[in-house]
């Protein structure tokens, strides 16, 4: 029943202890069969099985105004369904028949339900960033081990998928999951580091080129290539050069992780946005191909010629990489025990072009959707990577566009994005136009000066240093924000936490 849901999203969202939030989604998974296991296991995390389904939040705030139903009927199959029929309701008039269906669906749920469904479409779900607990969470249920739980998502690539196995088979049926070519898995990811502590706990390390480009995932079978987002899109047809040079490598089998890229004449990386207009192209992608080449340079592989490597020790895995992939295709790598050797690799990334470098231990195993000191990623300055919780109107010049950037990090105690501060600097007149228009698609409410909106964009923030700041509810803001660029490869539970910027304050903070 979706009044399970309901209940259940408002005691999670009730209590701060991690270890009572997972129990109280256990029990809830627990009550439901292994198809609303999968289906609640989407809409925990705050996701639809269908994607958008094209209603924006006016139009839900609307909607919830609708007189709820006394009584809990709705099923999460009969859900389902809805919105099966309101993301495949299409042309002239369309809008109108999606909205009467929602507001039929709304006037049957309860309030509870209602509240739920509505911060669901809006993207507000709090346990969209509570993806690990609902993990350990499905652990508990089902009686599987949790590391083999964590496991099995990450190679599955979709929590939804592993649910379901967990419910319907049980620890049997989590065992048997393995890395297949052609579904996309978690990507490997890295956590910030300086050059200071570089080679922390190594006794010596692999660094590679940190290039500013897309990460793909290219699996090929045979004469079948695809290739994924970071997020599991499939992109193959927008990047055909992607899959030509996985083509020409000499297994029957790969699975390979890189980055790709548009560069200039000289060989030098053009902007992070200019490799993202190829991704974001998806008609005519001949002549986009032609006007904008990209190049793809990869730094791991993870299944080759029939079998897993992804366990293996990096040291392993990348003379695998060496053997079968061209020069000029591999990511410019070095081993060095020396921190000077590192500090001069770095160097010669930024004389380059490039973002800085990679340092990555060797005996290291590929952690398909981890995040850890494995990997850790070398910038040249400070830079986060924060969410837009509002945007205000601006003055002078700029009157007319949404300017000023209310710029927000996950706290993840208080479950919610804080405030740090706001920045208007290295903001574009393409981006003012773009992010005026965009912003007001997703607003929630807005008065005289300010829109505020969904947590829905990820914007990569510069800054010099951070200080103490009682003005803020985060406690701390940072001194001469400038924008340095969206990210639309990463999702907003992706941005960085309060905990992170505030490591970066001074040691009184």
């Amino acid at each position: 029943m979706l009044e399970t849901l309901a209940l259940a999203s408002l005691a999670v969202e009730a209590t701060r202890s991690r270890n009572a939030k997972r129990d109280r989604l256990a029990e809830t998974f627990k009550s439901l069969c292994p198809d609303d296991v999968r289906l609640a296991s989407h809409y925990l995390t705050g996701t639809l099985p269908q994607g958008r389904i094209g209603l924006g939040p006016k139009i839900l705030r609307e909607i919830v105004g609708t007189t709820a139903a006394a009584e809990a009927t709705l099923s999460l199959v009969e859900l389902d369904a809805v919105f099966e029929s309101i993301a495949s309701t299409k042309g002239a008039g369309s809008q109108g028949k999606k909205t009467a269906v929602l507001r039929e669906l709304f006037g049957r749920a309860t309030a509870d339900e209602q509240r739920f469904l509505f911060h669901l479409l809006i993207g507000e779900m709090r346990q969209g960033a509570l993806e690990g607990v609902i993990v350990d969470a499905l652990a508990v249920a089902f009686g599987v081990d949790t590391a083999a739980m964590r496991r099995a998502h990450m190679l599955l690539g979709d929590i939804a998928q592993a649910a379901f196995l967990a419910a319907l088979s049980g620890p049997s049926g989590i065992a048997s999951v393995r890395l297949t070519v052609g579904r996309q898995i978690g990507s490997m990811l890295a956590q910030p580091g300086t050059l200071t502590d570089a080679l922390d706990g190594l006794d010596e390390a692999i660094v590679d080129l940190k290039l500013d480009g897309a990460r793909v995932q290219v699996h090929k079978e045979h004469s079948d290539v695809a290739v994924f987002s970071r997020h599991g899109t499939d992109v193959t047809d927008r990047v055909p050069e992607v899959a030509e040079a996985a083509l020409a490598i000499d297994l029957p089998t790969v699975i390979l992780d890189g980055e790709a890229l548009a560069l200039k004449s000289d060989g030098r990386p053009l902007p992070f946005q200019t490799t993202m207009r190829r991704f974001g192209r998806r008609t005519d992608v001949a002549t986009a191909r032609l006007e904008l080449p990209l190049s793809v340079q990869f730094f791991d592989v993870l299944h080759v010629d029939g079998r897993d490597v992804i366990d293996a020790p990096l040291r392993e895995r990348l003379p695998v990489l060496e053997e079968h992939v061209a020069d000029d295709q591999r990511v410019l790598s070095v081993r060095t025990d020396k921190a000077e050797a590192i500090e001069q690799f770095f160097d010669r990334a930024l004389e380059a072009g490039h973002e800085g470098a990679m340092v990555k231990d060797p005996s290291s195993p590929y952690l398909a959707g981890g995040r850890g000191r494995a990997w850790r990623k070398l910038k040249q300055a400070h830079t986060l990577d924060l969410v837009v919780l509002a945007a205000e109107w601006g003055s002078g010049r700029r009157q007319g566009t949404l300017s000023n950037l209310h710029l927000g990090a996950w706290d993840p105690v208080a479950e919610a994005f804080v405030m740090l501060g706001k920045t208007f600097k290295g903001l574009t007149d393409e981006l003012l136009a773009w992010q005026t228009e965009a912003f007001q698609e997703i607003a929630v409410r807005s008065d005289r000066h300010t829109i505020y909106v969904e947590p829905r964009y990820v914007v990569e923030i510069a800054f010099n240093d951070v200080q103490v700041s009682p003005q803020y509810p985060g406690g701390v803001a940072l001194r001469f924000a400038r924008v340095k660029r969206y990210r639309p490869d990463k999702e907003p539970r992706e941005a960085d936490t309060i905990d992170r910027v505030v490591a970066l304050a001074p040691q009184d903070v």
